[in-house]
């Protein structure tokens, strides 16, 4: 049986709530204490002229997967004068193919759709993984999970292991029935105790904005990671699970 340990996190393009403090460096130590197989991460800043990573050079998905996570993909969605900034997948494992749809509702709000397709050793199936930020508004969100259905309707065969995970702001979990109903996908923090995680704001989280969708897996366990020294950093708290192929 293969076992298979997966993160999410909204790290809030490196800042801690409120904005108080630079935090990438700390985000980066906490993230490996997770030892997660794939992480998959949102508001991530592919580039900005007035934020310097601790190393000075690199974007920061790369600085995050320095020497732990070999093989990483970004999707730039949100472009400003400044930089740039969207999603990311982490994976000790080989990326074979990765791409970025652009799913916005409307101009004023940028968002994407990053699909990795991932490949372990001795399984012949890859596993796709779809990194998602979703939109503020319910307009908006509804359009996005339209999206997302049909996407993965026509790019990831019924037979093939997924998982989807990130920021679905979905505070009124519309989007839970309709992901379950036409794609077959359970949440993993359901499966596993009952009930969505609560994950914002990270202080005293109460909305469960934060997800983890599977396909073709098993739930073998699923963790919220909001307090301290969870707490110090980003807005949202991390969830993580371990699953394992059916």
């Amino acid at each position: 049986m293969f076992d298979l340990s997966i993160a999410t996190y909204n790290i809030h393009k490196g800042f801690s709530q409120f904005n108080r403090r630079f935090v990438l460096h700390e985000l980066r130590e906490r993230l490996r204490e997770l030892n997660a197989d794939i992480v998959f991460l949102q508001e991530v800043q592919g580039a900005h002229s007035r934020i310097h990573n601790p190393d000075g050079a690199h974007a920061q998905h790369e600085f995050l997967a320095h020497e732990n996570w070999l093989h990483h993909a970004y999707g730039k969605n949100s472009v400003y004068d400044a930089g740039h900034h969207g999603n990311a997948i982490l994976s000790r494992f080989p990326i074979s193919g990765s791409s970025n749809r652009d799913i916005s509702a409307h101009r004023f709000e940028s968002r994407g759709l990053l699909h990795c397709e991932i490949e372990f050793p001795n399984i012949n199936n890859k596993i796709h993984c779809l990194c998602v930020h979703l939109g503020l508004s319910t307009r908006g969100r509804n359009f996005q999970f339209n999206a997302l259905v049909k996407h993965i309707q026509q790019y990831v065969p019924v037979d093939e292991p997924l998982i989807i995970a990130g920021d679905f702001n979905d505070w009124n979990n519309r989007a839970h029935l309709q992901l379950a109903k036409e794609l077959d996908l359970h949440e993993v923090f359901e499966s596993w105790g009952g009930a969505l995680a609560r994950s914002f704001p990270v202080s005293f989280p109460v909305l469960r904005l934060d997800r983890i969708y599977v396909r073709g897996l098993a739930v073998n366990h699923a963790e919220v990671h909001a307090k301290t020294p969870w707490n110090k950093i980003s807005d949202h708290a991390a969830l993580s699970a371990h699953v394992q192929l059916l």
